[in-house]
């Protein structure tokens, strides 16, 4: 590929940005970086009801979140649809003059009417009738088949006898979707269109159009379906489809955009997590699976936490901030960090892991409760207490202290820790237990034992 590679990522704004539109928009990238060409961003502004600039902003700003924004030489835009409805308005004149498209005053009911076929689309009616005004429509050829060659499926072919004449300008004049999109990519110097495989069906008539209008159509490659754990195509009515809420919830850019290069696509030697510079050198659209792709929200978890095992402490802790209590002590937290670093896979996992250090008495979870005072639990914690009373605070010499008790009371460390875990934590998993403790310090540990002991015995 050579430099004069232009790819596009076409979005309208809705309010939220699509990890299907992310994916789609990384492969581009991945192409443009990968060719020294360019990647243009074009926003579908023209339905007005859609037309709000904090959508726009939205999606620029998620483009950002994932490493594809204006700073990069490659990057151009944002794109504004709407700016080019006069070339729009020309491209239809033109098509008119030449022929290949004519005016339509039909509805609906008038062509099940003479069809009998309430399934069957647009029978060619007005081809013919010479009007002046009216819908807009494109001629398609009566034999025949329109040939897509696409990068990832390969030949596809489409009999133009299926095609009806499909509309490409209101009777206002005001263009249509599928005349835009094609007359923008020709306009903007499009050399490869690279999206969802539901916009398969309309390639056709796109291809039609690129090559009514005097220019070479694209390269053209359709990206597989995302689905979830049902095979279901992803929504956003069922599912967690927002970039933005996977990015509330603590997820690591890096990772997201890691996982997301792997719906549909997979590097050599059966690697997952590798850089996005060596994702761009081997990325391309020939390996590019058909098989639909499933969106795994617990392999996408696991990837994140490896990412988040992986950061400098310095960063990770820089990271974290925006999900830790205002209140907390930052020197605490600092002391909690790294033991932090090893257990969570999303950053907002934070908050529930690490609440026990900065309150004044635990929250106690009472299915931990229940699971972790198990008999002789207030036995084990009064012995525990008088054990670590004058013990030196390391979490060594902690732990060395409990399997003592722990062996007094014929118990291994695993179980002799469960009740003194829930007695300090409130539940029955989290940080390294001893590490916790030294913490925590001395005085509020053996406080929070005695007061759950009180509280079996009570």
């Amino acid at each position: 590929m050579s430099s004069d590679v232009r790819v596009r990522f076409a979005p309208s704004p809705t309010g939220m940005f699509h990890v299907g539109g992310a994916r789609s928009a990384l492969f581009n990238w991945a192409i443009a970086q990968q060719s020294g060409g360019t990647f243009v961003l074009r926003i579908e502004d023209t339905d007005a009801n859609r037309n709000r600039p904090e959508w726009t902003e939205g999606i620029i700003s998620a483009l950002a979140w994932i490493g594809i924004h204006s700073e990069s030489s490659h990057f151009e835009g944002p794109r504004m649809q709407s700016a080019q409805e006069p070339q729009h308005r020309a491209a239809v004149r033109g098509l008119l003059a030449g022929g290949r498209a004519y005016h339509c005053d039909c509805d609906r009911q008038q062509v099940i009417a003479r069809t009998g076929d309430p399934n069957r689309g647009y029978d060619g009616h007005c081809r013919d009738r010479g009007l002046a005004e009216g819908l807009v429509r494109f001629r398609t050829p009566d034999e025949g088949a329109t040939v897509v060659q696409d990068e990832i499926r390969g030949r596809v072919e489409f009999p133009n006898a299926a095609m009806e004449d499909f509309g490409i300008a209101r009777s206002d004049g005001s263009p249509l979707f599928i005349l835009a999109n094609v007359v923008d990519d020709i306009e903007m110097g499009i050399t490869q269109v690279v999206r969802g495989d539901e916009h398969l069906s309309n390639t056709p008539k796109q291809q039609l159009l690129w090559e009514a209008l005097g220019a070479a159509p694209p390269v053209w490659a359709h990206v597989p379906v995302i689905v979830n754990e049902k095979r279901q195509k992803l929504s956003k009515r069922r599912d967690k489809v927002a970039l933005e809420d996977y990015q509330a919830e603590g997820y690591l850019a890096d990772a997201m955009v890691n996982y997301l290069m792997l719906l549909g696509w997979a590097p050599s030697g059966d690697r997952e997590i590798l850089p996005w510079d060596e994702m761009v050198a081997e990325f391309r659209l020939e390996d590019v699976n058909t098989s639909p792709a499933f969106f795994d929200v617990k392999k996408l978890r696991a990837i994140n936490g490896e990412y988040i095992r992986a950061l400098p402490l310095e960063r990770f802790i820089e990271q974290s901030e925006p999900y830790l209590d205002p209140a907390w002590d930052r020197k605490v937290f600092a002391q909690l960090a790294e033991l932090a670093q090893t257990r969570v896979g999303v950053l907002s996992e934070l908050h529930d892991l690490l609440d026990f250090a900065f309150l004044d008495e635990p929250v106690f979870d009472e299915q931990s409760w229940n699971k972790g005072m198990k008999e002789p639990a207030a036995e084990l914690l009064a012995a525990t207490e008088e054990a670590y009373r004058e013990a030196p605070w390391t979490a060594e010499e902690l732990k060395s202290r409990l399997e003592e008790v722990g062996a007094r009371f014929g118990l291994k460390l695993g179980k002799a820790q469960a009740p003194v875990r829930v007695a300090a934590t409130g539940r029955t998993v989290g940080l390294p237990l001893f590490e916790s403790l030294e913490v925590l310090g001395r005085e509020r540990t053996l406080a929070r034992i005695a007061a759950a002991r009180a509280r079996l015995t009570s």
